[in-house]
Parts: C-alpha cells; sequence; structure tokens
C-alpha cells in the first residue's frame, strides 16, 4: 500500500515540479518580460527549490565520453559487454589514433568494479570509472532497479549476487583481471572469490575491497546498528513493498528506493537542509557555479532504484544479524565460504577514517579471513581525514587513494609478468 500511496504523490507533485520548472525559466529568461518583474530572482529561486524538492530524480548516465591520457584525449565508447536480468556488465572501451598510445594500453591492466547494490545507480561510482580509466581497461557492474525486472525473471537472492560476480570474472578472464569492491559488494565479491579458489578456478590477480561490511561487529556504526535492533520478520512487514502495476516489474516484491532514501536523509537531516537552503542563497546571489554542483551533486543523490526484497533481507540477515562470513558459517548454494582457499589473488583493504557507514576495522578484517595469501601480497590503508563516499570518489580519492591502488595493481601485474 505504501508504494501506492508514493506514486499517487508522485504523480501529483510531477506536474507541480513541471510548472515551478517552467516558471522558473520565464522569471529568468534574458528575453522574457517576465524577468524584469520586481522580486522575479527571488521568485525563480523558489520555483526553481520547489521543482528540485517535487521532481522525479531518473537514472543518470556515466557520461564519460572522453579522458586525459598518456598526453593525450582519448576517447571513451560506453559499452553492454554481458546482459543479465538483474544487472548489465558494462566496458568503458577506450580509443586513440596514436599507434603508439594503442599499445601502451593493451598493456594496462583490466579492472572490473563492482558497484554497490545499496540504493544508488552504479553511475555513483562515475569519479571512480573516469580515474581508473586513466590507466586502466575498466568494466562495471551496473544494477538494474528491480521495479524494471518482471516476474517471469524469477527471484534475486544474495546466492545469485555471488554467483554473477563469479559469472562476470570468469567472463572478462581471472588471470587478467583485478577486481575492486566498493562498500556493500565487498561482501559478495569475497565469497564469489572465495568459492572459485576452493573449487580450484582460476582467481583474480588481486582483490581491492574498499569501505565494506566483512565484518560488522568491528566498531559498528548506526547503519549497523539499524540492522540488529529489528529482527528480520520486522523488515519483512515493514518496509518490503510490492512494485505496482504501472512498471514492468508489477507484482514483484522489493525494498523501495524512495525508503533507502529517506533513509540516507535522515542520516544528516540538517546537512540537507541546510544544503537546499544554501542552494536558494546562491540561486539569489547569481552564484550558478554552486548552485551547479548542487545539482550536480542531489541529481545523483536523489536517483535511487528498488532492490528485489529476496536480496535484501538476505543481506539483512547474513551480513549485519548473523555474521556468517566472520563465523566461517556461510553456506552459498550448498557450497561453504573458505576465504582462507583464497592464494593466487593479492589483498588491499581501504578504510576511511572518518567512515560513518562502514566503521573501521570492518574491511581490515578481511585480512584475518584470507590466511592463504601471504602476508607480502596484503596491504591495508586508512585514509586520514576520509569519509565513506571520499575513499571512492572526489579530490581525496583522485590525489590519495587512487595512486595507492593503481601501484598495488601495477605491482600484482609486474608479479605475473615475472612468472
Amino acid at each position: 500500500m505504501l508504494y501506492q500511496i508514493h506514486e499517487w504523490q508522485r504523480s501529483i507533485l510531477g506536474p507541480l515540479s513541471y510548472y515551478a520548472d517552467a516558471t522558473a525559466h520565464l522569471l529568468t529568461d534574458q528575453g522574457s518580460p517576465f524577468s524584469q518583474l520586481p522580486g522575479a530572482q527571488r521568485m525563480a529561486a523558489g520555483y526553481e527549490l520547489l521543482h528540485r524538492l517535487g521532481k522525479e530524480y531518473e537514472k543518470p548516465e556515466f557520461g564519460i565520453h572522453k579522458i586525459e591520457s598518456h598526453g593525450q584525449e582519448i576517447a571513451i565508447v560506453e559499452r553492454v559487454a554481458l546482459d543479465k536480468p538483474f544487472c548489465q556488465l558494462k566496458r568503458f572501451k577506450r580509443f586513440s589514433d596514436d599507434p603508439d598510445t594503442i599499445e601502451k594500453m593493451k598493456e594496462e591492466p583490466v579492472v572490473l568494479v563492482v558497484a554497490p547494490l545499496s540504493g544508488h545507480h552504479a553511475t555513483l561510482l562515475r569519479d571512480t570509472v573516469r580515474t581508473l580509466l586513466r590507466d586502466h581497461k575498466v568494466y562495471i557492474t551496473d544494477w538494474v532497479d528491480a521495479r524494471m525486472v518482471p516476474l517471469s525473471d524469477g527471484a534475486f537472492r544474495l546466492d545469485d549476487y555471488v554467483a554473477y560476480i563469479e559469472e562476470f570474472i570468469r567472463f572478462i578472464g581471472a588471470r587478467q583481471l583485478h577486481v575492486i569492491s566498493v562498500c556493500q559488494p565487498t561482501v559478495p565479491v569475497l565469497a564469489a572469490v572465495s568459492l572459485m579458489a576452493a573449487r580450484g578456478e582460476d582467481t583474480p590477480l588481486s582483490l581491492t575491497m574498499m569501505g565494506g561490511p566483512i565484518d560488522p561487529r568491528s566498531n559498528p556504526t548506526s547503519v549497523n546498528n539499524l540492522a540488529t535492533k529489528q529482527p528480520l520478520s520486522w523488515f519483512k512487514g515493514n518496509v518490503i513493498h510490492t512494485v505496482p502495476p504501472n512498471y514492468p516489474g508489477r507484482g514483484r516484491e522489493v525494498y523501495p528506493g524512495f525508503l533507502q532514501h529517506a533513509g540516507f536523509v535522515a542520516m544528516n537531516p540538517g546537512r540537507h537542509l541546510s544544503s537546499h537552503w544554501d542552494f536558494y542563497l546562491n540561486l539569489l546571489r547569481g552564484d550558478q557555479d554552486d548552485a551547479a554542483a548542487h545539482r550536480k551533486f542531489y541529481d545523483e543523490y536523489n536517483a535511487v532504484l528498488d532492490m528485489p526484497a529476496e536480496y535484501y533481507l538476505d543481506t539483512i540477515e547474513t551480513v549485519f544479524q548473523q555474521f556468517l562470513l566472520p563465523r566461517g558459517l556461510w553456506d552459498v548454494n550448498g557450497e561453504r565460504v573458505t576465504p582462507s582457499a583464497i592464494k593466487q589473488s593479492a589483498l588491499l583493504t581501504i578504510e576511511g577514517e572518518l567512515d560513518d557507514i562502514s566503521g573501521l576495522g570492518q574491511t581490515e578484517a578481511a585480512h584475518d579471513l584470507c590466511t592463504g595469501i601471504p602476508a607480502d601480497r596484503r596491504a591495508h590503508k586508512v585514509i586520514e581525514g576520509a569519509g565513506h563516499y571520499g575513499i571512492f570518489s572526489g579530490r581525496r580519492w583522485r590525489e590519495v587513494v587512487y595512486p595507492q591502488v593503481r601501484e598495488f595493481i601495477r605491482k600484482q601485474q609486474a608479479l605475473v609478468a615475472v612468472k
């Protein structure tokens, strides 16, 4: 019922948002006589703020068409390498007209970025991808909004997530691959590689795990506490809803994106209120740079997706309530997850000093589990002054974190070349 109420609210706010947007343009367009009215700028600012508060935020584009690398401009083409019902494996293909540059790029490492399936779209990692493209061939998991997946495509559980990662690794080729997982997927990625290792399959050259809940018992945050203070039955009864008839996934049970978004905002309501007020003031002052930065951030932050109910509940129970991975008790499709079986893959863990989503020590716990990896092929980094998003996006990611990730990957690539 809650989903239907949300849709009803959206149907009312949508037209009002369009009206507010049109009115804001009418009051600011220099060719419009209305822009000369007294107080036009103040009214336009209010209408634009109303528009942005009421509009529907669709999935953003990655929008990566070119990068600067090897001293020149490199063209980027985004392709779907593998299409699954709940995820598209995307490749960002680089092109150059310079023969020397082409040869250099052929030798560069291949990276699979495993994006979170936790409410936001994979485009949240746009800066991660753009930076990696300077020196790597890059793939990313682009998860599909569950409300867009027909019921005929079946359910999607945490076990299926693990199976997807295994399939993507095999598709790209483990012997040439470096996997980077950000936040939530550190757990299923570690499970996937553990299972592959235990079967005797090739595993990626390296695993880089950033800000993820490998062991949420270490330094729990408010996010962890929310998942543990209520029984699983509470989540089933209060946050799981059915997709309404106006979507391809009608009838599918999901954890709606709008509820996840409300949770994000509730974590720091004062900061968001202040941000919107500052946006209004920037419009009044004519500070278009700061206003544009606000639009860019919230176009991404407010764009959310629905998660399959089975996957969401599995994650709550397996990762945050029963801690099956660090306790050594997790079975995926009947196979025990044993991280100590990993021997071929190097391991780098990265944590933000100020991370309020995955606390310090939660990602580092992977080292206690991956005892089969030699100590000289494991490393742990704590990024001073970085919050959760700062370890994979923004200036600190580009200038502090990325150089360390790049050098770790290069080191593992060189070891293989020597062999």
